[in-house]
């Protein structure tokens, strides 16, 4: 037996079998296995630790301990840290796995036979039997080879069956969501179970007020608390304003008090932390404050002003005006402090009704056009066609009234006037329009109007020279003595009014009727703010309308010598086209770009034109006419003279004044003599119309024989005595020269008298006076031409200095070749004025539309936009 070593124990032995023949597979599927079986056990004794600390985290993450009171805060995390050590108890236990447990598990899993691997480990019960411990070697060396490859076990866990329902997958769910939320301004901390509310730090509170005035008074918002008015302690504002206060940060305990609306105004906002917004609309002044607890944050004295009512007024000299047709224009002014939002002409009868009368129309509507914003003195016209209406021609009298946005009123004193009514130059169409008019205010005389047809129908043969007008007269009288109501009697007076238009014009009556429709429901578009579309729409209409009545117009011309006469030449007629289209253009082109109270004067002066060409008829002409017809074209001459010599006037004091510079430039030999050139082209003015015995044109040279400006002294009290005739002559139509035209006398003297001393300055100064005295003074006459034209004191002459004959066109405009122009023609505005104005409200539309642009800014385009 020496000769034996000592066998070693089982245990190593058997170890050392498995390391040299089991390899490193085993040792590593041992070492995973029994990592797993440990997590086994400690995870079911781990879980609910796990899941209170993930509680935790969700409430401070989402920030519950910063919302809830210092109470709430220190109950909920000691129930949290109770729970958490109750949590750890079951870990006592916990049980490591050994070897045997973990070779079983390999065993059990793998499938394997007959303890493969507890084997390795096993010993003899006897070792001291060599040939026992050789025999036991061989069967574990046996076993090893056969082992082959041992994977580790896989983990097994009881949650399912503790958990059916799943609902642990909640708790990392809202431990994400409450993660992320905690990068939120408002998210919390795992440290905010510590902290009290005593000890956050409060961000100073940022107050900004600003007052609101209401959107139609115009004025920008008033910001209180800007650097600007830093050290403003009162503000005034319209009252209705609104008051809004701002405050972000602070304790969240501020107050806003104000005596308006009552003490405090109640905040729009969160708590502490939050932006809250006090806002209030006030009518009465007082003191704003704004306070937390006893600190005050500010405090201003705001005064309301008070709106006052609109006022309303004619306008001093000439508020009203009838055009030859009839149409009335009014001139008026309308102030208020903001603006007049609405106007109109109430009318009424000035003469009492008669006892019991039964009117069968109420007054006609006269809507107002409302001043522009820039209009001085909200100075405003209106021009308006009432010739349809049946009060036409009465007695009425006419307030005006003006009303604001908060609906306050205010009216002028009442005028009374004769409302325009469509002049009728066919007495039977007078009788008929009259008999309408006392049928129209009092149905009660249908009687005494039937039998007053009876009579115009007596000697048809005298006083009706047409079958048809007859025909018509006929029919008025059946229809107006069968009416049994008021519908029929108002359906007569319809008839009566197309009857005597029939009577009186013709067959141009429809051509006009859709002029003047066109042009009232354009302008009636451009008032009420309507859309593009619609403003070409009627556009469009308008030129139709136009061309039919042009053409109609010239059908009639070439059939009437008289009112031929009054048409252009052919060449002259081309222009007048091109101006209408040219004019129709403009409108169009002005109401796109948003200049539409340019677009409605336009039109008022398009209608204008269109009156007095409607307004051509084939009158007869007398000695009056005539008469006032030469007076305007002395006059003319007149202007244009005087005109002429002040010039002329100008170029010699000029030169005296270069000579008296420059005395040795003369005697050079460089320039001819001061006066001579002008002296060659033509006569002196003034002298050269006077035409006694050549000497106009002797004395017509000024410069020559060294007069300088005393040779024009003659020619200025010629032209002085000129004038004298012309004023001898208006004297005699019955025409008061008025104090213009004895001004323009005198300033011509004083400029003689200057012109003979030498005095070239004094000498233009009233020559300049002379040329506005005229132009005034032909104002003046022209007004007084036109009331004898109404009265039928002067022919056909038309309203407003329109001449019939060959100075002016249809369109009562002086022709190219004769005839002096007061300064009425049409002023055709500027093409680029047009087109910058367009690129303008381009520009604003465009920097409204980006979105990017601030708030204010974009309020203060769309503000821009309202006004165009």
């Amino acid at each position: 037996m020496s000769d034996h070593q000592p066998a070693p124990s089982g245990k190593n032995r058997g170890r050392g079998l498995k390391r040299a023949d089991a390899g490193a597979g085993l040792g590593f599927a041992r070492w995973f296995s029994r990592a797993v079986i440990a997590a086994e056990r400690l995870a079911p004794l781990v879980l609910p630790l796990a899941i209170i600390v993930c509680l935790y985290a969700i409430l401070s993450w989402f920030g519950f301990f910063r919302a809830v009171p210092d109470a709430v805060r220190i109950g909920t995390g000691a129930v949290l840290a109770v729970a958490a050590v109750a949590a750890l108890w079951p870990l006592r236990r916990l049980t490591l796995p050994v070897e045997r447990d973990v070779d079983h598990r390999l065993e059990r899993e793998n499938h394997l036979l007959h303890r493969p691997i507890t084997t390795q480990d096993d010993r003899l019960a006897r070792d001291d039997d060599p040939f026992a411990r050789a025999l036991w070697k061989a069967h574990q060396d046996n076993i090893a080879k056969g082992l082959g490859r041992v994977d580790p076990v896989r983990a097994r866990t009881t949650l399912p069956a503790r958990d059916p329902w799943a609902l642990r997958a909640l708790v990392p769910l809202l431990l994400v969501t409450a993660f992320a939320y905690s990068f939120a301004p408002d998210g919390g901390r795992l440290t905010d179970v510590a902290r009290t509310h005593a000890a956050e730090i409060v961000v100073p509170a940022r107050v900004d007020v600003w007052i609101t005035p209401p959107a139609y008074t115009g004025i920008a918002p008033i910001f209180l608390t800007s650097e600007l008015n830093a050290e403003k302690t009162q503000f005034t504002a319209p009252e209705g304003s609104g008051i809004t206060v701002r405050i972000a940060g602070g304790t969240g305990a501020e107050t806003v008090s104000f005596p308006g609306p009552g003490a405090p105004i109640e905040a729009e906002g969160g708590a502490q932390g939050e932006a809250r917004a006090f806002a209030a609309t006030v009518d009465t002044g007082g003191a704003l404050q704004i306070a937390d607890g006893e600190e005050t944050l500010g405090a201003w004295s705001i005064l309301m002003t008070e709106d006052h009512a609109p006022e309303i007024a004619f306008a001093p000299e000439e508020p009203f005006e009838r055009a030859a047709n009839g149409t009335m224009t009014l001139r008026y002014a309308a102030t208020d402090d903001y603006r007049v939002s609405a106007a109109r002409g109430l009318i009424e009868l000035a003469d009492p009704d008669a006892q019991g009368a039964r009117p069968l129309y109420d007054a006609p509507e006269l809507p107002l056009t409302l001043p522009r914003r820039n209009a001085e003195d909200g100075a405003a016209r209106t021009m308006r066609d009432l010739t349809e209406h049946p009060w036409a021609g009465a007695r009425v009298r006419l307030t005006l009234e003006a009303e604001d946005d908060l609906g306050q009123t205010g009216r002028s004193g009442p005028r009374t006037l004769v409302l325009p009514g469509r002049p009728f130059s066919n007495p039977l169409a007078r009788a008929l329009i009259e008999q309408r008019r006392i049928l129209a205010l009092d149905a009660n005389r249908q009687a005494e109007i039937v039998d007053l047809l009876d009579v115009l129908m007596l000697y048809p043969e005298e006083t009706i020279d047409n079958a048809s007008h007859f025909l018509g007269m006929t029919t008025a009288r059946t229809r107006l003595a069968d009416a049994r109501n008021d519908d029929q009697l108002r359906a007569v007076v319809d008839y009566l009014w197309e009857v005597a238009r029939q009577i009186e014009d013709g067959g141009l009556t429809d051509a006009e009727r859709r002029l003047r429709q066109a042009q009232q429901a354009l302008q009636d578009a451009l008032e009420n703010g309507a859309s593009e579309e619609e403003i070409a729409r009627l556009m469009d209409e308008l030129r139709e309308a136009m061309n039919e009545f042009m053409r109609e117009f010239a059908e009639r011309a070439m059939n009437d010598p008289d009112l031929a006469q009054r048409m252009p030449e052919a060449n002259g007629e081309e222009i007048d086209r091109q101006t209408l289209d040219e004019m129709m253009d403009q409108i169009e082109e002005m109401a796109r770009s948003g200049a539409r109270e340019q677009a409605m004067d336009m039109l008022r002066q398009l209608e204008n034109m269109m009156n007095n060409l409607q307004m051509a008829r084939p009158n007869q002409q007398g000695d009056s006419q005539s008469q006032a017809q030469q007076q305007m074209n002395e006059l003319g001459e007149i202007l244009r003279e005087q005109q002429q010599l002040m010039d002329e006037t100008f170029r010699q004091n000029r030169q005296g004044q270069q000579g008296q510079q420059q005395p040795g430039q003369g005697q050079m030999g460089q320039q001819p003599p001061p006066g001579q050139g002008q002296g060659q082209q033509g006569q002196q003015p003034g002298q050269g119309q006077m035409g006694q015995n050549g000497q106009g044109g002797q004395q017509g040279q000024p410069g020559q024989e060294g007069q300088g400006l005393e040779g024009l002294a003659p020619g200025q009290q010629a032209l002085q005595d000129r004038l004298d005739q012309f004023l001898d002559g208006l004297r005699g139509m019955g025409i008061d020269p008025g104090e213009d035209f004895g001004e323009a006398g005198r300033s011509m003297g004083e400029a003689g008298e200057a012109l003979g001393g030498n005095e070239g300055e004094q000498a233009l100064a009233e020559q300049g006076n002379a040329l506005d005295a005229l132009r005034r003074g032909a104002g003046d006459m022209m007004q007084q031409m036109q009331q004898q034209a109404q009265n039928g004191q002067a022919g056909s002459m038309e309203p407003g200095g329109n001449r019939n004959g060959e100075d002016r066109d249809p369109l009562g405009r002086p022709q190219r070749s004769s005839g002096p122009d007061f300064g009425e023609s049409v002023d055709i505005p500027d093409e680029i004025d047009v087109r910058r104005a367009r690129e303008i409200l381009e520009a604003i539309r465009e920097r409204l539309g980006n979105a990017l642009s601030p708030q204010l800014e974009r309020d203060y385009l769309e503000r821009l936009l309202e006004l165009r």
